[in-house]
């Protein structure tokens, strides 16, 4: 007989046939199971990732507050080494006059 005699070929064919949707099968169920991971923790790091960049605003405005605190902190110590400024701090908070100068005083209203 011959390799490719019809009956030979009929009864592998059918076998064949079975596997081959078998395979086609359990490849439609491995590619299922695989996008519905892959979409799951697409769902779950984009939730993530919107937390984070939520959090990574905040601390930027808080950034931004405290260089603009150090900045004026900066400025004020570099009005300091003015005296004339050091001078009108002196009689602002404790009073103090240079010589032969008369202080003006107003009498404030009482609420």
């Amino acid at each position: 007989m011959n390799r490719f005699s019809p009956e030979e070929k009929q009864a592998g064919g059918r076998s064949t046939a079975v596997g081959a949707k078998r395979r086609r099968l359990v490849w439609i169920v491995l590619m299922a199971v695989f996008f519905s991971w892959a979409g799951y923790i697409f769902f779950a790091q984009s939730a993530l990732i919107s937390d984070k960049s939520h959090e990574l605003a905040q601390k930027q405005q808080t950034s931004k507050q405290v260089n603009d605190s150090l900045s004026q902190l900066k400025y004020e110590v570099s009005r300091l080494n003015d005296n004339e400024y050091i001078g009108q701090l002196a009689r602002k908070w404790f009073n103090m006059y240079p010589k032969g100068e008369v202080p003006i005083r107003t009498e404030q209203s009482k609420q």
